[in-house]
């Protein structure tokens, strides 16, 4: 059988952790078998073990990208809005969006890994992987406050991230019925209003 080359191996890597990424969030970390990731990556399931030690570390990788590549999008959407208020504005309204809610495969990583990376253990890849993704989260939104730097701004982002995942882990369990998209709203208008310079 002729060998992969070192390209078709790294192609095949970035394969499995963008299909995981998607089902992780879509599915939840236990929802998703590995012979479901290997699948949706078209591959077979006996390769996983040639990238991976294991589903936990996959996991890990998968939450990292996940995050790092909502990163990449941000800073390319702020390159085009100078402002800061703009540009929380539209972190604001991006993210509490009916779309974000209803794409959870390839929105927030915060928010669709919350139940499962709370219940693992506390010595779980994940949980540094996620965690380093949360922190990220609230650096962002410090950077666009009116008064970015200063300890307030930490606070208020802090507050930022809290109400943006819990609005949207709310209005996803509540799909279906007019709370959910109230939900969505309500957080909206209160943290576009609480983000007004004084």
């Amino acid at each position: 059988m002729p060998r992969v080359s070192q390209q078709q191996t790294d192609q095949n890597r970035i394969a499995i952790e963008k299909a995981s990424a998607r089902l992780f969030r879509e599915k939840g970390l236990h929802g998703v078998s590995v012979a479901e990731v290997m699948a949706a990556a078209g591959l077979t399931h006996g390769g996983f073990y040639g990238h991976f030690s294991s589903k936990d570390g996959l996991a890990a990788v998968a939450c990292a990208n996940a995050f790092a590549h909502s990163s990449a999008r941000w800073d390319q959407r702020f390159t085009e809005l100078p402002e800061r208020e703009d540009r929380r504005r539209a972190y604001v309204e991006g993210y509490l969006a009916t779309a974000t809610r209803d794409r959870p495969g390839s929105s927030c990583t915060a928010a669709a890994l919350a139940g499962d990376v709370a219940r693992t253990d506390a010595d779980a890849p994940v949980r540094a992987a996620y965690l380093d993704g949360v922190k990220s989260m609230v650096a962002r939104l410090a950077s666009v406050q009116p008064d970015a730097g200063s300890p307030a701004a930490e606070q208020r982002a802090l507050a930022d991230v809290a109400t943006l995942v819990g609005a949207l882990l709310l209005s996803r369990a509540t799909k279906g019925d007019p709370i959910s998209e109230a939900l969505l709203a309500s957080a909206r208008a209160r943290l576009l209003q609480e983000g007004l310079a004084p």
